[in-house]
């Protein structure tokens, strides 16, 4: 019989990811089968696949130890090369790495994308304290590929299981700054516009029709010319390319949007103003640290080749915070992690 007690960084986890991971060698038929006779329980009662582990929770299982804890054989693939000189720490401890993330690296893997992204990047620079007690460091949202500005990397379970909390819930203030063709007819704005599931199948639309999902922007103009405005947006939602689908939506799309935006526009202020890029950026972002709950902001100025196009624009920048090279902002509240207000004091942000 096999015995684990469980700890703080598999507090969240279900049971049978739990199984899989500690029983490598075991089929994943084989351990349903073990939860399905009773030979998997928890704290002495019968265990179910999809509950949740909590901390100090005891996993008994009955079974060979040496047969089950046999250990797969197999060669790791070798680590995608990457370029650590792109990487821009703004706040790291133990929980937690928050970076500025360039503009054109994807977060993950996907259609076309192979390597190269943000996960490969994090886990390089981590290096053996990427994983821990078999979670590996991983972004706990995502951003578009091609906006940059701060990103949050959970180096934890615990900590991953609290953001998904805090993104599912809205519990985050995320800010960004764009660049919108046009003149916007008023400083403030909210553009409270329902978007069609950016991941709705071919088979689900024609079965119910388009799903739309509530999407509310929030915008404050900082300064416009007859051709542009430069703004900070709030989203009280978290779509798929919602800041760029909602101000293509009210005829103001993003400079340099090469889906949603002016094709002709982005040309235009390519040749004259050297934009090669979408204008957008997550500049700021508000959220509670895993550990204590403590409010923490982080904040990542806009990048060079953004405030250079503003410039050519004949628009400034709203303050010295946001100046080329400006010094990135890290604030804890009272209570905060300890190591990460250590961090912030010593400037390691």
């Amino acid at each position: 019989m096999l015995e684990f007690r469980i700890s703080e960084d598999d507090t969240g986890l279900r049971l049978d990811k739990f199984l899989r991971r500690t029983l490598p060698n075991v089929p994943t038929s084989h351990l349903f089968k073990m939860i399905r006779v009773k030979k998997v329980r928890v704290n002495g009662r019968r265990g179910q696949p999809e509950q949740h582990l909590a901390k100090d929770d005891v996993v008994t299982i009955r079974g060979d130890a040496q047969a089950l804890r046999q250990e797969r054989e197999h060669t790791p693939p070798p680590p995608p090369e990457v370029d650590l000189s792109a990487l821009k720490v703004l706040l790291e401890d133990e929980w937690l790495l928050v970076i500025d993330k360039p503009s054109g690296m994807a977060v993950h893997t996907g259609s076309g994308i192979t390597g190269g992204t943000v996960v490969d990047l994090v886990r390089a620079y981590l290096g053996p304290k990427a994983e821990r007690n078999g979670f590996s460091a991983s972004p706990a949202h995502r951003i578009d590929r091609e906006t940059s500005g701060v990103l949050v990397v959970a180096k934890r379970r615990p900590a991953m299981v609290h953001f998904t909390d805090v993104f599912t819930r809205h519990l985050a203030r995320k800010q960004y700054l764009a660049l919108v063709k046009g003149r916007l007819p008023q400083r403030t704005g909210l553009i409270d516009l329902p978007l069609p599931e950016h991941q709705q199948t071919a088979e689900s639309r024609a079965r119910r029709g388009v799903n739309l999902q509530e999407a509310r922007t929030r915008y404050t103009v900082l300064g416009q010319t007859s051709e542009v405005a430069f703004v900070s947006c709030t989203i009280e939602t978290g779509r798929t390319h919602q800041i760029r689908r909602h101000f293509a939506a009210i005829g103001h799309p993003v400079v340099g949007d090469a889906k949603h935006g002016d094709f002709a526009f982005n040309r235009d202020v390519k040749a004259r103003w050297g934009l090669s890029r979408l204008f957008l950026h997550s500049t700021r972002l508000e959220f509670p640290h895993p550990k204590g709950q403590a409010r923490t902001t982080v904040a990542a100025p806009l990048p060079p080749e953004l405030a250079e196009v503003l410039a050519r624009a004949g628009l400034a920048l709203p303050g010295p915070e946001q100046a080329p090279g400006a010094r990135p902002r890290v604030a804890l509240t009272p209570g905060g992690d300890a190591a990460a207000r250590a961090d912030v004091e010593r400037g390691s942000s």
